[in-house]
């Protein structure tokens, strides 16, 4: 059973304004390969967090290993929106509606709620027309669209396929339990779509990560499956995320080389195809904001992303003020910037 945390978690990232440190931000991270070897951690990866949409790689899984995908001719955007939180762009909404239709069902059959979409300029105009979110702007449309197409390729019942007793949900809790090497029942909460999410230690979700990255020892479906999920991840990194998003950022400075997905209260992880490496990390207080402060430190210490450009500011971002003045900054603290790692991007 996955503990709870005990121990004070190193600061990872902190702010500073006027040249003093201002808030600090406590955490932990574990980067592992495939065969279980952590090769870097960072505070205590043994307690139990949620993934939170972190997690939706490894709830990908059944799309394609009960071949419901290959059954409907879904190719990597639709892969790529089963993993996503994406923002409620047209370029979302749209393709997760065909797809709902595709299957034979509608909005309607979606378990989780509507909320606004997060890319600010459809937000402005749906209010300016008057018009309210739908269940397909959810983040989360795309997972649970791929939820229902396993039901209704399996036979099984669509409705309550949110539920954690579910037969779609089942496969998800072994595919995790699989992936992770743990056993017996996983402790789980509600996500904020309906759907369960499992608690796993920190450097087991890391483990699991590194798995997907590197495939090759898990069982022939599995390893198809893995391999087309880290591939429609980096191919369509707008439709993970969305425009201007960290996660589109990170991969598409990593060409090729990360798969990165981030979660709520401050969880992100990276799958590393040619390294062979999978990356978790959780923020303690829940900050989006050093999740990928940190995550973008450990891919540049990698040599994943390059040292100039959007995703690299992630990791040192000014502060301004509402004149536009820089006025601090937001920054890997000492125990991060001081993490030694090997380089990662030939491929080693």
């Amino acid at each position: 059973m996955p503990r709870e945390i005990c121990v004070p978690n190193p600061i990872l990232v902190e702010v500073t304004r006027g040249g003093r440190v201002e808030s600090i931000h406590r955490g932990a991270l574990a980067i592992a390969d495939a065969k279980g070897e952590m090769h870097a951690t960072l505070g205590d990866i043994d307690a139990a967090i949620y993934p939170r949409s972190s997690l939706k790689p490894i709830q990908a899984l059944a799309l394609i290993e009960t071949g419901a995908a290959d059954a409907l001719g879904l190719g990597g955007e639709e892969i790529a929106l089963a993993c996503a939180s994406h923002s409620g762009e047209l370029m979302h909404t749209t393709r997760v509606a065909a797809w709902l239709a595709r299957i034979g069902c509608g909005e309607a059959d979606l378990a989780c709620g509507p909320h606004p979409p997060r890319y600010e300029p459809v937000w402005e105009a749906m209010v300016r027309e008057k018009r309210t979110p739908t269940r397909l702007h959810n983040n989360c449309s795309g997972k649970h669209t791929g939820f229902l197409t396993v039901a209704r390729h399996l036979g099984i019942r669509t409705a309550g396929y949110e539920h954690v007793d579910h037969p779609v949900q089942k496969q998800v809790a072994a595919a995790l339990k699989d992936l992770a090497g743990l056993r017996g029942e996983l402790p789980y909460g509600v996500d904020g779509c309906a759907a369960p999410n499992f608690a796993v230690p920190l450097g087991a979700l890391a483990r699991a990560m590194a798995k997907l990255a590197d495939p090759a020892g898990l069982a022939p479906v599995r390893t198809g499956a893995a391999r087309r999920i880290v591939a429609a991840m980096i191919a369509h990194p707008e439709l993970v995320s969305g425009t201007g998003r960290a996660c589109a950022a990170l991969m598409r400075a990593g060409e090729g080389r990360v798969a990165a997905k981030t979660g709520a209260e401050g969880v992100f992880v990276a799958m590393l195809p040619q390294a062979g490496l999978g990356i978790a990390l959780k923020i303690d207080d829940g900050a989006t904001r050093a999740a990928e402060a940190a995550i973008a430190e450990l891919l540049l210490k990698l040599g994943v992303i390059a040292g100039k450009g959007e995703a690299a500011g992630l990791a040192r971002a000014p502060i301004f003020n509402t004149r536009g003045t820089i006025v601090g900054e937001r920054r890997p603290a000492a125990a991060l910037a001081q993490l030694e790692l090997p380089s990662a991007s030939a491929g080693a």
